[in-house]
């Protein structure tokens, strides 16, 4: 899927800087309990998650372990089950489940009627 041209911009809350908003898919092209991928041409591709609850995600589409396509994996709760070698990611924080260790870069995600918006800066520079 390549990431929709659309960017809107959000107000800065506190000191914060304002953050640029890019449209990459609908809410619903991300299948419930499972995960999208947007492509990138510079780095990995971003993998976007639908959690049983409505709640999206965004990670990068690499498990910290051995590099499995986390967007591959069976989401459950606010988790996703890398398929290569079972290992548990938060998908609110990316990082792995006790005992394993090490995290996945999470992107930041908002959806605005109905469209998923990523952070047009973090696409470009994570």
């Amino acid at each position: 899927m390549s990431v929709d041209a659309s960017i809107l911009a959000s107000d800065a809350s506190g000191d914060a800087p304002a953050r640029t908003w890019q449209a990459v898919c609908r809410v619903d092209d991300i299948p419930l309990r499972g995960a999208r991928r947007v492509r990138r041409a510079a780095a990995g591709d971003v993998a976007l998650f639908r959690a049983g609850d409505g709640h999206v995600f965004a990670l990068l589409d690499r498990c910290p372990h051995k590099g499995g396509p986390l967007s591959q994996g069976i989401v459950f709760g606010h988790s996703v089950a890398c398929p290569l070698h079972n290992w548990t990611i938060g998908l609110a924080d990316g990082c792995a489940r006790a005992p394993d260790e090490g995290c996945a870069v999470v992107f930041a995600v908002r959806v605005v009627d109905g469209t998923v918006h990523l952070d047009a800066a973090e696409l470009r520079e994570r």
